[in-house]
């Protein structure tokens, strides 16, 4: 059992399960992990322009897109490798005991420890980063959880060719690759997963979520689903600078044919600011483009239509010649139209779209109330404006909250926050992106008046691997 798929054998998921569940009970130490992490990372390079004409086959996305994306998985891994060598995600705590306290308090020692072997359900516009070697699959092996990856079918022979990378470089059962539907239902819903993550749709997270749910022991499920990621332009912004809004605006929500959850899909200008302008001249000039698969082509086409039908919409497309590409659009709305019929412009369009809604002051309001939360929310505002309290609005229905540019590109670090509350996510206080999408994968222990022997060494007395660790 190498917890792969080789040639010709595809492993079952009670195999790959079993084979986590051996990993997971012989355990690996931080400094192991960190080196596996550093180890993948240096496979993928290593291998870089075979996966690379590989992913370009399968997903229609273009070489130099997909060579940065492999760079960013190589980033992230490292990333995560750093993140366990430091050890500050562990949140370990010491209290000595203190019997003057009321209650008395006895030696209480805590940190988080690894839940268990993990399902990570791979998305379809990250061949890489969100893939068999994704963010998930990352921070799950930074934590110490074996994973169970169900390969996505938009990129199944990328999806081999990378595990079959990540059996060389890890120990058997870390890391397994299960395909089809009916596998993944029974992932979610097998006895020896822990937990799972999930990329992708709303319809698709939502039914893996309510299988986890429904378990005789449910599991913490973290989906990342649908996102509009509501834009507000200011008029002292549009006065400003409505060119470039305009321009920047079209580069983003058309950038790999619109496949981003980042995607800025709803944005209020103000009426007469002219960056309704400036969006119709930008996009006489972007680009069609193939989306990754042909369902995802004719639900764009479906969403468009719906827009279409709807008879206060003005839909812009530019005129295409190939039959299979999907065109650059623009859907211009007034104000009152969208409070007509919101749930119309409120679901998500997987593509080259964006709506635009034109506004005078006193509506904002009423239109930012009417927000599902998002991933991301975005201000774009005058020179020394104030928009503290605009920022507040839309801060509180959005996970992170950008001023002056475009929520297209998610970077890595300590401080990112790529989450939000439902229908964004399935687990608002959680990110799939940055140091502490690690906790996902972590739950507490306390340790009570422990003997030395039985504590974790990053508990013990003196501090001996040097983690960052509260004692009191």
């Amino acid at each position: 059992m190498t917890g792969v798929e080789t040639a010709g054998a595809a492993v079952s998921v009670d195999e790959a399960v079993a084979a986590a569940r051996a990993a997971f009970r012989t355990g690996a130490t931080r400094a192991e992990r960190s080196r596996w992490l550093e180890a993948l990372a240096a496979s993928l390079e290593a291998d870089r322009d075979e996966l690379v004409a590989l992913a370009a086959r399968e997903t229609h996305l273009a070489e130099t897109r997909l060579t940065g994306e492999v760079a960013r998985t190589a980033a992230q891994l490292r990333f995560f490798g750093a993140v366990v060598r430091e050890g500050a995600y562990l949140e370990a705590v010491v209290e000595s005991p203190d019997p003057g306290s009321i209650p008395p308090r006895p030696d209480l020692r805590r940190m988080l420890r690894p839940l268990g072997p993990v399902a990570v359900y791979t998305a379809s516009n990250f061949p890489f980063a969100f893939s068999v070697l994704g963010n998930d699959t990352a921070s799950a092996l930074a934590a110490g959880c074996p994973v169970v990856v169900k390969a996505h079918p938009g990129h199944p022979e990328l999806s081999r060719r990378t595990a079959a990378l990540a059996a060389q470089a890890l120990p058997p059962g870390w890391l397994t690759l299960v395909e089809g539907m009916e596998a993944g239902r029974e992932l979610v819903q097998h006895s020896g997963v822990a937990a799972a993550g999930f990329t992708g749709s709303e319809r698709g997270g939502r039914a893996l979520f309510d299988l986890a749910a429904g378990r005789p022991q449910p599991i913490p499920f973290y989906g990342e689903l649908g996102s509009i990621n509501p834009v507000v332009v200011t008029a002292s912004a549009a006065a400003e600078r409505a060119e470039a809004i305009g321009a920047g605006l079209v580069a983003s929500f058309t950038r790999d044919a619109g496949q981003y959850c980042t995607k800025p899909g709803l944005v209020f200008v103000p009426r007469g600011g002219g960056i309704e302008d400036a969006a119709r001249a930008a996009l006489a000039s972007a680009p069609a483009s193939r989306q990754l698969t042909e369902g995802m082509t004719a639900a764009f086409r479906t969403g468009l239509g719906r827009y279409s039908d709807s008879p206060g919409a003005e839909v812009v497309t530019e005129p295409i010649a190939e039959s299979d590409a999907s065109a650059p659009s623009l859907v211009l709305v007034d104000a009152d139209e969208f409070l007509r019929e919101p749930a119309v412009y409120l679901a998500e369009c997987f593509g080259p779209v964006s709506v635009l809604v034109r506004y005078s002051d006193p509506e904002l309001e009423t239109l930012l109330d009417a927000l599902e939360p998002s991933l991301t929310g975005t201000i774009h505002r005058g020179s020394a404006e104030d928009v503290t309290a605009l920022a507040g609005r839309l801060g509180g229905r959005v996970g992170r909250l950008l001023f002056d540019g475009w929520p297209t590109g998610v970077a890595i670090g300590w401080a990112q926050h790529h989450g939000g509350s439902w229908p964004a996510t399935t687990a608002s206080v959680h990110t799939s992106v940055g140091a502490t999408a690690i906790r996902r994968w972590l739950t507490p222990i306390a340790y009570q008046d422990a003997p030395a022997d039985v504590l974790p060494a990053e508990l013990r007395d003196g501090n001996p691997l040097g983690i960052p660790r509260r004692d009191a």
